[in-house]
């Protein structure tokens, strides 16, 4: 397994997805939910039974809280398979986007039966989340392609870590070295520019190299692009994976395996 051979947005940004997102909502979201379960069944009590119907559905809510919990599971899980259903409906309106491209990091076979890409950002939670789990699935899957797209989106006022640490990694790429770099950079809870630097050089990364692609003006427009395909194809925040071209309704490594095996057996 190995890198690739060297090649010479709106206002509101996308964000972080929850780290634990595959493991239901929490009691705030029931809570809320509740909370207009039974606010609807005082409104249509007077219609119903004469005024009696609100205290029976507030007294079975009490007796019964795993009712909430259901109908928050339910409505999360129908507005994630909305958000899965528009996305790849842009992604097959705009296949041309998801064309391969030379300068993105990837590893596994260029005539791979299913492409896996990830759009990432080095200080999201859920990227770090998962990242040592989906390096076992890239290791755990030698004939799959898996494609990296740094899209640094977590990056407020001064704060310019997320777009450095995506720079470096590129500039890793430049010199074979992707994959160690990437996997350091998801391990470091505490990312800053210096830190980004230490795990170069750790690397064994030139860094007078480094920084002639950090600041290279390619390196701006590879970024640039990224940025306009997650807009134009919607994605909300990241991780985001798609397997050959469609994404997962979460960011648990085991639905994007399942994902993987549905695609090989197509």
């Amino acid at each position: 397994m190995t890198d690739d051979a060297p090649v010479p947005a709106t206002e509101q940004k996308p964000t972080p997805r929850d780290p634990l997102a595959w493991f239901g909502s929490g009691r705030g979201g029931a809570a809320a939910l509740g909370v207009s379960i039974i606010a609807l069944g005082l409104a249509v009590a007077p219609y119903v039974t004469g005024g009696d119907f609100g205290s029976k559905v507030r007294a079975y809510l009490i007796a019964n809280p795993q009712v909430l919990d259901e109908a928050v599971q339910a409505r999360q899980a129908a507005e994630e398979n909305s958000r899965v259903e528009t996305i790849n409906a842009a992604v097959a309106a705009n296949a041309a986007l998801m064309a391969p491209d030379p300068r993105d990091p990837a590893v596994g076979p260029a005539d791979a039966k299913v492409t896996v890409v990830q759009f990432f950002d080095y200080r999201c939670p859920g990227c770090k989340a998962v990242a040592a789990d989906y390096l076992t699935l890239i290791q755990a899957n030698p004939d799959v392609r898996f494609v990296f797209k740094e899209w640094p989106i977590l990056d407020r006022g001064e704060t310019t870590t997320s777009n450095y640490a995506a720079r470096a990694a590129i500039a890793a790429h430049r010199q074979g070295k992707y994959l160690a770099v990437h996997q350091a950079l998801m391990a470091q809870p505490d990312l800053t520019p210096e830190a980004v630097d230490a795990i170069l050089a750790a690397n064994g990364v030139d860094m007078a190299q480094a920084a002639a692609v950090i600041r290279d003006t390619g390196t701006d427009r590879l970024l640039a692009d990224i940025h306009t395909v997650g807009a134009t194809l919607g994605l909300v925040g990241t991780p985001t994976f798609l397997i050959n071209g469609r994404t997962t309704a979460t960011i648990n490594p085991q639905e994007v395996a399942a994902a993987i095996a549905t695609a090989k057996a197509a």
